[in-house]
């Protein structure tokens, strides 16, 4: 009996934590713009941060305003692969998008849909040829054909001693004219974490 009673008293404790856990539990909505790092490891603030100051010293640089010149109109870019090459998981579609809104919202260049997306596009192109009317159905062969592609890698370093860790990031970027192979402008970016390990772990 006092065995039983001993049981009963210790689901009793363990139901207590469980339900004091589960209570202590608190979900606040937060700005998506505010910069929030608990793992120290690459996240969405990066990502954004990253693809803004980048795309911001490319569109600085004199390929922009010798393109016009010699063409007399804006450049066309396209993104390409952006290689994930760091210790961790990152999202690199996320990046890319980051990296696409930035060209596309800058005005100073006209962008182009991804290869995964043009393909889509086509297929809509191709249905409409014999579905929509003659009036508003659009016609083949008339893509805007990219001048410039983006592409990229993402590396990372880490160093630990003791109850500290330092994540360093390096994100390069360069553009190349798809006709002539010529890089008209290369760029790196890189961030650099302090992570602190509590007494318990990370």
């Amino acid at each position: 009996m006092r065995h039983m009673a001993m049981a009963v008293a210790a689901l009793a404790l363990v139901t207590s934590v469980a339900t004091s856990g589960c209570a202590n539990k608190k979900v606040s909505r937060v700005d998506v713009g505010e910069t929030i790092d608990l793992s120290g490891r690459w996240n969405d603030s990066d990502s954004r941060m990253v693809a803004e100051a980048m795309i911001s010293e490319a569109l600085s640089r004199p390929w922009v305003d010798k393109h016009v010149k010699q063409h007399h109109k804006e450049p066309t870019v396209i993104v390409g692969t952006v290689v994930n090459r760091s210790h961790e998981h990152i999202s690199v579609p996320t990046f890319t998008k980051d990296l696409e809104r930035e060209l596309t919202n800058s005005g100073r260049v006209q962008f182009v849909a991804s290869k995964g997306e043009r393909e889509e596009i086509r297929e809509e192109r191709v249905e409409q040829q014999t579905n929509s009317s003659e009036e508003t159905a659009k016609g083949l062969g008339k893509e805007v054909g990219a001048d410039y592609m983006l592409k990229g890698e993402i590396n990372s370093i880490e160093d630990e001693e003791g109850r500290e860790k330092v994540v360093y990031y390096q994100v390069t970027l360069e553009l190349i004219n798809l006709e002539s192979n010529v890089k008209v402008w290369f760029g790196d970016k890189k961030i650099k974490k302090l992570v602190e390990r509590r007494r318990f772990g990370f």
